[in-house]
């Protein structure tokens, strides 16, 4: 899957990248890939989770702008120029912004273009197919920018310090990072509709199980005091049509109620941790 990724930002890139790869384990002979091929890697013996592995490999950066990718993604031609014409139009640098996913299966994102499926994996990835309608399918810039493929300055990635290690092996980690930009500032939460990828969703963490889904759900309303799903529809607005720089919430019934019923759940997970 990973050469999959790294040979289609090879070949449908705009400009050169540098591109850098962390390898957790690296018994499948990946490490001997990359050296080989001569790409920047960071490794590390075990599975050490995302939010190590991406703050680790953005410690080799040596450009402007960083952006994450997850590697069961095969992005499309141009999506880089689409993402930096989007820079260049910002008027600072406190901006995220997202390329968009075509998605196999329809998961009740907003943000996603779906379902449209060009395969499930290397093996039966219809490459020639995806090429030839990716442009066609329908999509609008979208607010809520949040998750892969993303960039950010780096000196705003190093105003926050990175994703949150706490988050292992990664979930709730993209609302926890987008939360800590919007605590110094950040607004514009831009999905580009014309920078597009496409996703596999073959995600190496589905093997930890929902308990920790459960788990780093507790974490982040109990880090932040509200929960992600507020977070991305009132704050982020997640999925919505993109109308510029996001105000904040408005106090409206609907969010007074899930505000208040987070609260209610901040007051179990805080008692279930003293007893």
């Amino acid at each position: 899957m990973i050469q999959l990724c790294i040979g289609s930002i090879l070949k449908n890139s705009t400009y050169p990248h540098q591109i850098i790869l962390h390898i957790n384990e690296g018994s499948d002979g990946t490490k001997a890939w990359a050296e080989e091929q001569k790409i920047d890697h960071t490794i590390s013996e075990t599975n050490i989770g995302v939010c190590y592995a991406v703050n680790a490999a953005a410690s080799l950066a040596k450009t402007e702008y960083l952006l994450y990718l997850n590697d069961d993604m095969y992005v499309c031609p141009e999506w880089d120029k689409h993402l930096w014409d989007e820079i260049q139009l910002m008027p600072d640098k406190f901006f995220y912004l997202s390329a968009t996913a075509i998605e196999p299966i329809n998961a009740g994102k907003k943000s996603a273009i779906t379902p449209y499926s060009f395969g499930t994996g290397p093996d039966d990835f219809r490459e020639t197919e995806l090429l030839s309608k990716f442009r066609d399918l329908p999509m609008k810039d979208w607010n809520g920018a949040s998750w892969p493929p993303c960039v950010v300055h780096r000196d705003v990635w190093n105003m926050v310090g990175g994703y949150s290690v706490e988050f292992f092996p990664g979930f709730y980690s993209d609302p926890d990072f987008s939360l800590k930009l919007w605590q110094i500032g950040v607004r514009n939460f831009k999905g580009v509709e014309r920078s597009r990828v496409y996703h596999f969703l073959e995600h190496s963490t589905k093997r930890f199980g929902n308990s920790m889904v459960v788990q780093n759900n507790r974490l982040f309303l109990n880090k932040w005091g509200i929960t992600a799903s507020l977070f991305y529809r009132f704050y982020l607005r997640m999925g919505n049509p993109y109308k510029g720089p996001l105000a904040e919430p408005e106090e409206s019934i609907a969010f007074r109620f899930n505000r208040f019923t987070g609260r209610i759940k901040k007051l179990f997970t805080d008692s279930d941790a003293l007893s």
